[in-house]
């Protein structure tokens, strides 16, 4: 398993509906990042200043690349881009962290 992490932004005064969207997060897309090899996601917010830290693990044979192809994915990027700050695609902007420490 590899675990992946990245920063994202969430526009002032939304974190309510954020919180509540992701609690009733569609079936059919949860399905999608499972069968795409993601498992333990997590997404933590910074309220100093809008950042989400999202981390999850996947399996060595996962497909996340095809994701962004997925019309259940594109769905979700535009209900979320009005919370988010997103690329004109309204896929949410990225930030990659890299590993500098774990303690196993």
């Amino acid at each position: 398993m590899e675990t992946i992490a990245f920063r994202m932004t969430l526009k002032s005064g939304m974190r309510d509906e954020y919180e509540r969207r992701h609690r009733e997060i569609w079936p059919e897309l949860a399905g999608a990042l499972r069968e795409a090899g993601i498992g333990d996601y997590w997404i933590f917010l910074d309220e100093s200043n809008g950042h989400l830290f999202a981390t999850f693990k996947r399996d060595a044979t996962h497909s996340t690349d095809a994701l962004p192809s997925l019309p259940v994915m594109r769905k979700w990027w535009i209900y979320m881009a009005e919370l988010m700050v997103t690329n004109p695609d309204n896929s949410p902007v990225t930030t990659p962290l890299a590993p500098v420490f774990h303690l196993p």
